[in-house]
Order: structure tokens, then sequence, then C-alpha cells
């Protein structure tokens, strides 16, 4: 086997950075959210097919999936790529001030814009790799929509088209340089409860009417005492979506509430889940309305791999330093000045958990994290992806790789601005060098996939997908 693959794929990209930055830049313009990614999408196909990629769209429900195909036989190498945004974070780009650019609703505070753009760059590098070298195998992108609110992923997952894939590969923007391992990302279902009651005045005639409001906010406190008795690692979030109406006078007749539930396994998630379906039934039965309860999405738990994790590892440190400019230290020290309070404290405790009480205040003074943290470490993670289903029915590795200034929240206009600067283009491009290094790897080592899938029925322990998606829920926007 070559093993000069890094250097080859590395100039590759450094060559198309100009390419790839562009593709990212564009669609952080865009600004499409979930379902909704059109012209994100189309650009990356038409990118993939002008490199000689087949493409397959409109997949499991989803306008906006496809995938983008090279090569044929085994192994199937599948790298992941998302280009949704987030509703209500417009920025302007660069702005260290909340303004607004343009008429754009929307906003990049998670870097999918980033995200799906370095997994293109990484399999258009290693086809050309590939290419020259004349190895064999099927090399994939999968466009992946819808990861923020509806795991778009566990659609894809639910029809099958993961199934014969060996390996995945993944990545993440963030604050620092990473390897992820399973356990770091909660599983999650999002439901609706809809509760339906009888309107009536509020003063004339009050015992004629049955408040879908009471239910919700019957629910909620139910939901509440519900917290005391489950594991620390969960999580349960909720949003009343529908409160029934402005006038106080007028008994609802209609309220919903949309709850976010998360715990470490998929498995805890769904006991939470069914137990809250019976407190959403006792708050209908307490106030004589009826309750329509949807399940709208669902994220796995990550599956660990410990052999595409020692690959990815390898690679990223082959990579990392990433290396910053003056200029770019000081565009991240700006970008700290007007991160919020609790982002300041949540720095405080991410420099002590990293550097300990030695190392700290050091890790406190850098306006960028070049370093790579230990992929043991307890730090990172808490949210979830839908990149947790995938690991359940295909050996998954996932890294994180610094886009943004330390102390910087993702799903901030924070982040949304800072997504079009040369350090989120830098950590973009670092992270498609280390998931094409570790694509060429494992297309000329046939043992290291065997072995990731070892590990991968290892972990497994004999349990299965639990295919958390309703058989008959489809893809949509609410």
């Amino acid at each position: 086997m070559e093993r000069n693959y890094r250097e080859t794929i590395q100039k590759t990209i450094d060559a198309r950075a100009g390419e790839y930055t562009g593709l990212s830049d564009t669609i952080w313009g865009y600004a499409e959210p979930r379902f909704e990614e059109y012209e994100s999408s189309k650009l990356q196909q038409d990118y993939l097919s002008s490199k000689g990629f087949s493409i397959r769209a409109g997949l499991a429900g989803e306008e906006t999936a496809f995938i983008a195909e090279y090569g044929k036989g085994k192994p199937v190498i599948a790298f992941l790529g998302e280009f949704d945004a987030l509703s209500s974070l417009w920025q302007k780009a660069d702005s260290t001030e909340r303004c607004r650019e343009g008429e754009k609703p929307n906003g990049h505070g998670c870097g999918h814009h980033l995200l799906g753009t370095a997994s293109v760059a990484a399999v258009d590098a290693l086809k050309t790799y590939m290419e020259e070298n004349h190895i064999e195998g099927t090399l994939r992108y999968y466009g992946c929509p819808a990861e923020e609110n509806a795991g778009g992923k566990a659609y894809l997952v639910r029809d099958g088209y993961f199934n014969d894939c060996d390996i995945a590969i993944t990545w993440h923007p963030y604050t620092l340089n990473k390897v992820m391992k399973g356990g770091f990302h909660l599983a999650n279902f999002r439901a609706f409860f809809t509760f339906h009651g009888i309107s009536s005045h509020a003063a004339g005639a009050p015992e004629l009417g049955r408040s879908a409001l009471d239910a919700v906010e019957i629910m909620d406190i139910g939901v509440n005492y519900m917290r005391e008795h489950m594991i620390d690692a969960a999580r349960v979030h909720g949003a009343i979506t529908n409160p029934g109406g402005i006038a106080p006078n007028v008994i609802p007749a209609e309220a919903q509430i949309l709850y976010a539930i998360r715990a470490p396994k998929v498995t805890q998630v769904k006991k939470l889940y069914d137990r809250m379906c019976d407190i959403a039934k006792g708050a209908a039965l307490i106030t004589g309305t009826t309750v329509e309860i949807k399940q709208v999405a669902a994220y796995s738990n990550l599956v660990n791999n410990d052999t595409l994790a020692d690959l990815i590892q390898e690679n990223l440190e082959h990579f990392v330093p990433i290396g910053y400019t003056e200029e770019e230290l000081a565009y991240a020290k700006g970008f700290q000045g007007v991160i919020t309070d609790l982002d300041k404290e949540g720095l405080k405790d991410m420099a002590a958990v990293l550097g300990g009480r030695e190392k700290k205040q050091e890790i406190l003074e850098m306006p960028l994290f070049d370093f790579i943290v230990d992929k043991n470490s307890s730090y990172g993670g808490g949210g979830s992806t839908d990149v947790g289903d995938v690991s359940w029915v295909v050996p998954t590795g996932q890294v994180y790789t610094n886009c943004y200034a330390a102390g910087t929240a993702m799903h901030s206009w924070q982040a949304v601005a800072q997504g079009k600067s040369s350090i989120a283009h830098k950590g973009m491009l670092t992270a498609a060098k280390v998931m094409a290094c570790a694509g060429a790897e494992l297309f000329q080592n046939p043992e290291l996939v065997e072995k990731a899938k070892a590990d991968f029925k290892a972990e497994l322990d004999g349990e299965e997908y639990p295919n958390p998606l309703p058989k008959d829920l489809k893809p949509s926007v609410w």
C-alpha cells in the first residue's frame, strides 16, 4: 500500500481549496432550513456530477436527499454530509454585532455549510487518488437533509439506503479538535402533544368549556415531576407551540406542546416517551379533553467503533496543529469579546476539564484551540445527531475540527457570523483531509475494514437497531 497518500491527498485538497470554500460560502448564503435545502442540495449534486460521480436523488421521501457514487465493488465507504440551516439565526458575516444580512431569515449556526462541503471535498480528492492508483471499491457521498429537528438520516436508514455500506465516516465543525466516540451524543425523540377541548366564554359559561391549555399545563407539571425520577443523564425540553389563542376570556379549544426527550441510549428515550404519553393521557382525563400524540423525529445514540476512532485519530494528528495567522487570532479574540456571559462561564469549565489546574489559565488565554483533545476525554457532545442512526447499521467514525473562536456556542449568531471566515475554512479543509486519508487507508487495507466490523459487532453485543421512527412517519416540515 502506498504510504504517501496523506501528502498526495493534501496536495489535491489544497489545490482545489478555492472551489471548496466557494461551495461552502454559497451554501452559507442560501441558509435553507430542514427539508427545504433545494439550492444547497442541487449545488452539491451539480459539483459532484461534474467530477464524474453518478447521482441518485429524492431518497426516502426527502426531496433534497441524494447519493453521489463512484467506483464499484467492495468495500463500500460512505461519507456523510449535511447542509441545513437553523431558523431565525440571520446574521451578517464577520460582524461582532447582531445585525441582519439582506432578507435572509435563517443562518448556519451549526456549521452544516462547512460539514457537507468538507465531505464533498473528501470524496472528490479520494476519487482522484483512487483513479490515479487504480484502487477498487465504491465511494459514496450521502447528501443528508434536515439533521436539525427532523433527523433526516434516520429516514435513509429506515428505508435501507445504508444496507450495503461497509464503513461510514463523518465530522462536525466545533471549537476544538477531537475524535468523537460513542457516548458523547444523546439519543433524542421529538413529539407533539396536541390537546383538544371545548371552547366557551371564560366568564359567562366556564362550566361549558374544557381547556386544552389547562391540559398542556398539567402535562408539563407532570413531566416536571417525572424529571425527579429519571436518570441524571436524561433531558426533557418543552415548548408550547400553540397556547390556544391570546384572549383570556376564551377557553382554548386546542393547545399544543412539543417535547425533545434525550438520554444516552435510544431504548432509555423510548421508555421516557412512553411515560410521557401516559402523563398526557392523564392530563386529558383530568381536564376532560382528548390528546393527539405524534412523534416527528428520532435520533439514536452513537455506537462507538474503536478501530475507526484510532484510524481517524492517527490522521488528525498528522494535520493538527492547523496553524493560524496573527490576523486570525485577533479575529477570534474579537468574537470572544461578544459571546454571552454564560458562554464565558462555559469556556472556563472547558478550560478546567482540558487543562486541569496547571494549564487552565493558559487555555483560557487561547483565542483558538489549535491542539487535539484526547479522544477519551469526557468533554464534548451532549447534543443529539442522526449520525447515531447510521452507526447502528454501519461501523461509523466521526471527528470534530476547530472552526470557531474558543467559547463560541453552536446554534448562536456568533457562530453564523464566523461561518465564512478563513478560520472556518481551515477547519473545514482539515476535516476533509482527515476523512479522505482515513478513507484511503480503508480502501487499501481490507483487514482494517474487517476489524472495524468486528468492533461494531462486539459493541452491539447482540442488540439490533431499534428503528425508533414510526413506520408510517413521512419527512415533513413542522
